[in-house]
């Protein structure tokens, strides 16, 4: 098994290295792949600076289309999915999913949030396929990965959805202390809070998307 990683990211230079450290530091984990997606912060510039693959979007095209240009760089059997704007992670948590995940009795394992922020770990409660925290093979990404690159913000949606449908074995893992960076902290209120509305949005036209 080898396992890659694969970290889309949309103008998060200054919270990328708490992901990639740790993501680094656990022993399991052979490649790691951040995608910049049309960042202009310099995010694809501090990932470089790690030494891991940067995969360039010329133009900011989404979460989807970001995971999917990652799985064409990656070179292993096994994909390892994080968001770039991790707080609290560690190379203890990330073992922890490759674990479950080497266990062999789910095809894709979930990580969802408890003891980090209310909010996150109230949202992940309620609806835990929405964490983008997952571990799966590379064989069942790519027989949907035009569902995926066309579903935005609503990619996790969509893979539990076909997960579901083709009776695909999952499990998740509790990651504790482990929550992100709201939008609202990131780009001030308002701003943040219509791009919170916008990826809602893509969740809700995913879920009431036909597989």
């Amino acid at each position: 098994m080898k396992i890659s990683a694969i970290i889309p990211a949309y103008n998060e230079a200054q919270r990328i290295s708490a992901v990639l450290e740790p993501l680094l530091a656990a022993p399991s984990v052979a490649e790691v792949i951040v995608v910049d997606d049309g960042s202009t912060d310099g995010t694809g510039e501090v990932a470089q600076r790690y030494g891991v693959k940067v995969v360039r979007l010329e133009e900011n095209q989404g979460k989807g289309a970001a995971m999917a240009a990652g799985v064409r760089e990656a070179t292993g059997d096994t994909l390892l999915f994080l968001d770039a704007d991790l707080t609290g992670l560690t190379a203890k948590h990330v073992e922890d999913l490759v674990q479950a995940y080497k266990a062999g009795d789910a095809e894709m394992v979930i990580a969802v949030f408890r003891k980090g922020r209310a909010a996150t770990d109230f949202s992940q409660r309620i609806v835990p396929f929405l964490s983008g925290q997952r571990i799966m093979p590379k064989s069942l990404w790519e027989r949907a990965e035009e569902l995926r690159k066309a579903s935005d913000f609503g990619v996790e949606t969509a893979l539990t959805k076909l997960a579901f449908k083709e009776g695909w074995r999952q499990k998740t893992v509790v990651w504790e202390g482990v929550s992100h960076v709201r939008k609202e902290e990131k780009r001030g209120f308002w701003p943040g809070f219509w791009d919170r509305l916008k990826m809602y949005a893509h969740i809700v036209r995913s879920l009431f998307r036909r597989i």
